[in-house]
């Protein structure tokens, strides 16, 4: 980062040290009137005043470390029931399981002994032809 871009042009070129006890008004954004306001409630007149007040370290903390922070075990509990809920709800957002097999059949085939066809492929497709002119028949 170049330090130029967050420094008013009066200070564009001092040092870090030089920098450090310049007037908070120094900063790119702060006015004058803001610099009073800061003297006024926080005794704040120098950059260095504004990095060690315990306010702004205290939220820079909280900020850096909220990124961090595990859940409380509330949190995790309401997003557990929230997904079991959307999971009631859209259950069919789960990819097919291998083993689930046929998932929605239009037309049922007719029952057929597993021995002889364990897949029933042809008797799905002679069924579902069937019930589709079934189905046509009836509308």
């Amino acid at each position: 980062m170049n330090i130029d871009t967050v420094v008013d042009k009066e200070y564009v070129g001092l040092s870090f040290r030089a920098l450090a006890d310049a007037p908070v008004s120094a900063l790119r954004g702060l006015s004058a009137k803001d610099a009073k306001a800061l003297a006024q409630a926080f005794n704040v007149h120098t950059v260095r005043d504004l990095a060690n007040l315990e306010f702004v370290k205290w939220a820079a903390a909280i900020t850096t470390l909220a990124s961090h922070e595990q859940e409380t075990p509330q949190e995790q509990a309401k997003e557990t029931l929230l997904d079991s809920g959307v999971e009631m709800t859209f259950p069919a957002s789960d990819p097919v399981s291998v083993d689930a097999g046929i998932t929605r059949i239009e037309v049922p085939p007719e029952t057929v002994d597993a021995h002889d066809d364990h897949q029933h492929a042809g008797k799905v497709e002679q069924s579902t032809q069937k019930g589709l002119k079934e189905e046509a028949a009836t509308h």
